[in-house]
């Protein structure tokens, strides 16, 4: 690829709340991301779509977290921003689809027949079939 001759793998990520040195500290290492929680980003959480990078958080990023984005009790100091809920009381999905009550009121399973394709047969050694393909061979 272009302008990609060496390519560093993401490292782990510190997340603080109030830079005390912490960025002065961290900084000259390589590979190792510095953030606020104030600026997080789904990008530097998991880069490229991939969940599970290290992440390492401080006290003060935990105890910012419950502030910034709220919990199910309080708000969130962001505006417009709300936690999401659980849409369904039950979470166990296949026993609900399996219930009683689900299952009487959906249709019943249709059987389908397997269909096998008509099996070719060679005109050339098949004389029925030479017959019908071309009549005029019969005289």
């Amino acid at each position: 690829m272009r302008n990609r001759r060496y390519v560093q793998k993401r490292g782990p990520l510190i997340v603080y709340g109030e830079d005390k040195g912490i960025v002065k500290a961290f900084r000259n290492l390589p590979g190792v991301e510095l953030c606020c929680v104030d600026r997080l980003n789904l990008l530097q959480v998991a880069p490229g779509g991939h969940v599970g990078r290290f992440i390492v958080w401080t006290e003060d990023a935990f105890t910012k977290l419950n502030s910034l984005y709220g919990s199910l009790e309080e708000a969130s100091s962001k505006k417009g921003f709300v936690l999401p809920r659980p849409t369904m009381a039950i979470s166990d999905l296949t026993r609900l689809i399996n219930s009683d009550e689900i299952q009487s009121a959906v249709n019943p399973k249709k059987r389908q027949e397997i269909r096998l394709a008509p099996r070719k047969k060679n005109p050339l050694r098949n004389k029925a079939l030479m017959m019908k393909l071309n009549p005029s061979i019969a005289k």
